[in-house]
């Protein structure tokens, strides 16, 4: 049970890793948003998360992960990083 309990001490770790990247990712989208708004340029960029899409899921069979998954997980990443985009555009 020891070694479980090390286990999950270590997801747990990496977990508040990860969200400190989606929190420095949602920062980052804000900064994205509000220069979109003083450029007038329109929040959603298609081919820009087509993009992301294909290197995630590169990077993720690299990797040795589950690619459509992994693009799974990046569709609610990109909508957060779109909805801070839009509060900001909002401000």
């Amino acid at each position: 049970m020891e070694k479980i309990l090390s286990l999950r001490r270590k997801i747990d770790e990496i977990d508040e890793q990860i969200l400190r990247f989606l929190k420095e990712r949602v920062e980052v989208c804000r900064s994205i948003g509000k220069t979109k708004r003083e450029q007038g340029i329109s929040v959603r960029d298609y081919e820009r998360e087509d993009e992301l899409y294909a290197n995630v899921m590169r990077i993720a069979s690299e990797l040795g992960l589950n690619p459509h998954e992994v693009k799974d997980v990046y569709r609610e990443i990109i909508a957060m990083g779109i909805r801070a985009q839009e509060s900001e555009t909002k401000t």
